[in-house]
């Protein structure tokens, strides 16, 4: 007998990284909340059967779609959230009313259990003690209590050094039986070992000797903000890690190498790759400009990240996963 799925409502769920994940673990999701048009083009596109409801999460009322009520899961990885100090900037103040929305959605739906994805430092630093205070106390007012964790997606397999801060919410007896996942045993990929082939697909000779030297996974992929600058590999610190790995991040590229590029130079990486590197499957695809899609993909959450702690929230709720990562 195939095992029952369970249900999800996820906000906040851009290009569909958490979600996918969380697909593989065991749920389906009942809606998707997101505010970008060309991030739900992107979740139509590859999921036609999900409902998408184009948004924002602070203006959602789940009166007028009483199907999310009880969901198994509530779901989203939140716009990062600053500190204090820069709430004077608009996005910074909206990033904070979205967490803070999050909670009181969590208050009317009374989910089963909440996951939720921001910065690291929202679970280790104390310039964030006010937020987590705020947030344990209103979810314990409904029942809930809170675990917190950093996790790094290269233990998960990702050719990348993503670290995340993670929020998981639930009520007694499920709380206590929570368990975070355990990393890979194996050594996340390299870029090199992720993006030879696709470097080398238009002829560059230079592919080959350039992935031996993309020896290590990538630093942090940085999506940028919708208010200012194009498509890039984020600050300066992150464009010299890239340099190191033999990539020039100064902006995505549009193709790979051809046979005439330098050997010695340093390629561009173009949106596909981004996204190899986010650990998204070839068969994903994105709706948008480049500089849109570069920001749907440097914003997911990556998948097996989100399937990883998805398996352990179903195996706490009751449902037996596929076989795979735990």
């Amino acid at each position: 007998m195939t095992p029952p799925r369970l249900s999800s409502l996820e906000i906040c769920a851009g290009a569909g990284g958490q979600a996918l994940g969380l697909e593989r673990a065991g749920f389906d999701p009942v809606m998707l909340i997101e505010n970008d048009e060309n991030s739900c083009k992107t979740l139509k596109l590859n999921r036609p059967s999900w409902e998408v409801l184009r948004t924002d999460v602070i203006d959602f009322d789940p009166e007028e779609h009483p199907y999310v009520y009880d969901v198994d899961l509530l779901a989203g990885g939140l716009p990062r959230v600053k500190s204090a100090a820069t709430v004077q900037r608009r996005e910074s103040d909206n990033e904070r009313k979205l967490l803070e929305a999050a909670v009181w959605l969590t208050h009317s739906v009374q989910p089963r259990a909440v996951l939720l994805e921001n910065v690291p430092d929202l679970v280790t630093s104390d310039k964030f003690e006010d937020i987590r205070s705020w947030i344990v106390a209103n979810l314990a007012d409904v029942g809930y209590d809170v675990h917190w964790r950093v996790l790094d997606a290269a233990d998960f397999g990702v050719p990348q050094h993503r670290r995340q801060g993670f929020l998981v919410a639930m009520r007694d007896p499920e709380f206590s039986r929570f368990e975070w996942p355990e990393p890979s045993a194996e050594p996340a990929p390299t870029v090199g070992e992720v993006l030879e082939a696709s470097m080398g697909r238009d002829g560059w000779p230079g592919a080959s000797a350039w992935a031996r030297g993309a020896n290590e996974p990538a630093p942090a992929i940085v999506g940028g903000s919708a208010f200012r600058g194009g498509a890039d590999l984020g600050p300066t610190g992150s464009k010299r890690a890239w340099a190191r790995l033999g990539v020039n991040g100064n902006s995505i590229g549009d193709a790979v190498p051809g046979p005439d590029f330098p050997v010695d130079a340093m390629p561009k990486l173009n949106v596909r790759q981004v996204a190899m590197l986010q650990s998204f499957p070839d068969e994903w695809r994105f709706f948008g400009r480049k500089t849109s899609v570069y920001r749907q993909v440097g914003h997911a959450s990556p998948p097996p990240v989100a399937e990883a702690v998805g398996r352990r929230i179903a195996q706490v709720l009751g449902v037996k996963t596929q076989a795979g990562s735990s």
